[in-house]
C-alpha cells in the first residue's frame, strides 16, 4: 500500500493484511470466527503446557496439566472467538448496508 488512499480503501473494504474479510458471507464469517477461536485455544494450550513442563523440570513438582485447558486455553479461545465473530459480523453488516444503498 503505497499511498494513504490505498490504506483508506483497504480499511473501508475490510482488508486485514491483504485478506478481504469484507467479502465473506455470514456463514463464511461464522466459520472463520470459530476457526480463529479454536486456533487461539490450541496455541494457548500448547504454550501453557510447555510452560508447565519447564516449571516441572525447574522445581521438581508435578503440576495439574488440566489447568492449562481450564485456566489458559479455554478463556483465551472464547475471547478470541468472540472478538473475531464481532469483527467479522461488523464487516458483513457493513457490506450488506452498502449493497442496500446501491439498490
Amino acid at each position: 500500500m503505497a499511498t494513504a488512499n490505498d490504506v483508506e480503501r483497504a480499511r473501508r473494504d475490510g482488508q486485514l493484511f491483504g485478506i478481504p474479510f469484507g467479502d465473506l458471507g455470514w456463514f463464511q464469517s461464522l466459520i472463520m470466527g470459530v476457526a480463529t477461536g479454536m486456533a487461539a485455544f490450541f496455541l494457548t494450550t500448547f504454550v501453557a503446557i510447555m510452560a508447565m513442563l519447564v516449571y516441572m523440570v525447574a522445581t521438581g513438582r508435578h503440576p495439574n496439566f488440566a489447568d492449562t485447558y481450564r485456566l489458559a486455553g479455554f478463556p483465551v479461545g472464547v475471547v478470541v472467538m468472540a472478538l473475531a465473530l464481532v469483527y467479522l459480523g461488523v464487516q458483513w453488516a457493513r457490506r450488506m448496508k452498502r449493497k442496500m444503498r446501491r439498490s
